[in-house]
């Protein structure tokens, strides 16, 4: 965390303590699998060692090959920041520059530091891959969606995990207690996102165990709440749970931070009970499970593909347009809503086989290329429902807006003719009609001059452009396209437009409350409550309820098998 990757020496070293350690532990049966660090790229540093710098101008010749096709790509000559050779680049740094650096730039930076440290973590597993025993795992954990941390970039390990704290003071959560419960998002997002890196596989490496100390303020988990924890890693798919930390220390930065084992070394902590309770629960679930299970008809029909890349990411959220914009806050919403319809959900890259999901909502993915939409038409045209939002198709690869009318790329395949953009002041609401209902809006509002035959679902209410189209839907071959132009601050514009794609596709759909979480796996259903109220489950009444009951309370857990 305080050293750089880009040093040749540094990983010389790390490489021989790597070797070492392999070689001494290859043949342990005590030694299951090996952690490469600790929750690489953690606070989010730029390396602008001259280490880096020389690294850096590197990546940049294998890229562009030559000076002036650099400083084409970087639209150089604006604001007169051509350069003579590579020599004289330095990674972007604001405490350098009277103004924000070159959008170019900085996305080519955030792509060589995920490389970097994804050479790092790869180099590493690259040296156990030849030392240990096939039996021994590899694998890090790394903080979700969190800069310069690509975990796509790390295909040499055997499966990604991650670190989740839930409760430090930062989110408020759902009512009155959510502050002692955290919001579903936090567990379920990486759960659906881990699953599809290397290894197709994930676990948790580090899982609140109970009050942390390092938080904004540190409350009490609500009691349960460590245990719903744990079980919303085992609904999404996940292999285990370990937790940060053991035992409570005594001394040093996190004598604060609660552990399984309270500081007398032997009394269990509230968390630690949890998580006893749970591996009693969990030989009960063993008895019942069926290896054989296959999703249920209704729950696959749901099935989305959530297009999700942190090139788009670093470069959407470098380049707002408004302070109102927020990258995440626009994913989770979309992501909450598919949540609360019980549809299964796989966060996704451009890897993966798009014709797996009958639903594929690619959020705001801002930065495409004429392959990738070839592929969306071709899903599209073989049956396929897209779901394209705001901003999505307006530049290439390198951030370079076409010259073409704005987002010309998506143009045929979403039916349109011709959009823009607008934004209102905070203070400031704008209206859209959709169906009987009047919304407001106030975030980023695309307006689409659609193509003749596009059918037009939802149009603005107010403003210069009043009438004209906030959503339109087109049919493309044997499946569908639709555009939303709009961002709401509530999103339940963007629900009910979502419902309705669902509804055109004959495909029934759940009505969860946001913190109701309802998911299934391996042949069991498993529902949680991170709201501050009870609620009651819709359950079969044929089913077999195995841990719980219809009735959640708080942090409530409930598994049943239907039959």
């Amino acid at each position: 965390q305080h050293a750089s990757c880009s040093s040749e020496r540094y990983c010389d070293f790390v490489k021989n303590i790597v070797t070492k350690l392999a070689e001494r532990y290859c043949k342990n049966p005590t030694v299951i699998g090996w952690q490469i660090d600790n929750e690489p790229g953690h606070y989010g540093l730029v390396d602008y060692s001259e280490n880096a710098q020389q690294k850096f101008r590197l990546w940049l010749r294998r890229k562009y090959k030559t000076i002036d096709q650099l400083n084409a790509t970087w639209g150089n000559t604006f604001w007169s920041e051509s350069y003579q050779h590579f020599d004289q680049i330095r990674l972007p740094n604001q405490q350098e520059l009277p103004e924000k650096p070159n959008p170019h730039a900085m996305l080519d930076m955030n792509r060589f530091m995920a490389d970097e440290l994804a050479g790092f973590v790869n180099m590493q597993a690259d040296v156990l891959h030849k030392n240990i025993s096939e039996k021994q795992w590899i694998t890090t954990n790394l903080i979700p969606v969190f800069n310069p941390v690509d975990p796509v970039r790390m295909d040499h390990l055997d499966f990604t995990t991650y670190t989740r704290y839930l409760v430090t003071g930062h989110k408020m959560g759902i009512g009155k207690q959510g502050f002692r419960l955290g919001i579903p998002e936090d567990i379920s997002f990486p759960n659906d996102q881990f699953r599809n890196f290397a290894g197709k596989t994930f676990g948790v490496m580090e899982l609140q165990p109970g009050q942390v100390n390092w938080g904004v303020y540190n409350p009490q988990p609500m009691p349960g709440a460590v245990r719903m924890w744990i079980y919303h890693v085992f609904a999404g798919g996940g292999k285990f749970v370990c937790n940060y930390r053991f035992r409570q220390p005594l001394k040093g930065s996190e004598q604060y931070h609660y552990g399984m084992v309270m500081t007398d070394g032997v009394t269990l902590s509230p968390g630690g009970e949890e998580y006893r309770q749970v591996a009693g629960e969990m030989e009960q679930l063993r008895m019942a499970y069926d290896p054989d299970s296959e999703m249920p008809e209704y729950l696959a029909a749901r099935r989305i593909g959530m297009l999700f890349d942190m090139n788009n990411y670093w470069e959407t959220d470098f380049q707002k347009q408004t302070d109102q914009w927020n990258t995440m806050s626009h994913i989770h919403k979309y992501y909450n809503l598919l949540k609360t319809f019980a549809a299964p959900v796989d966060i996704i890259s451009e890897k993966e086989d798009f014709s797996d999901y009958p639903f594929l909502i690619v959020p705001a993915y801002q930065l495409l290329d004429s392959m990738l939409v070839e592929r969306w038409v071709k899903y599209v045209e073989q049956g396929g429902h897209l779901i394209l939002t705001c901003r999505t198709g307006q530049k290439d690869r390198n951030g370079k807006l076409w010259e073409a009318p704005l987002a010309a790329p998506v143009h045929f395949l979403a039916g349109i003719d011709n959009l823009f953009y607008d934004h209102l002041p905070e203070s400031l609401q704008g209206g859209v009609n959709f169906g009987t209902e009047k919304y407001d809006w106030n975030n980023w509002a695309d307006v689409i001059t659609p193509k003749k035959g596009t059918e037009v679902w939802a149009t603005y209410a107010d403003q210069f452009y009043k009438g004209s189209a906030s959503v339109v839907h087109h049919k493309l071959g044997n499946g569908t396209v639709t555009y939303i132009g709009t961002d709401t601050d509530d999103g339940k514009f963007e629900k009910d437009v979502m419902r309705r794609v669902y509804e055109e596709a004959k495909v029934t759909v759940d009505d969860l409350p946001y913190g109701v979480v309802k998911e299934w796996r391996d042949g069991f259903y498993v529902a949680l409550n991170y709201t501050s109220t009870t609620q009651d489950i819709a359950i079969p009444s044929h089913a077999k309820i195995l841990i719980g009951s219809r009735v959640l309370e708080p942090a409530g857990v409930v598994v049943w098998k239907e039959k």
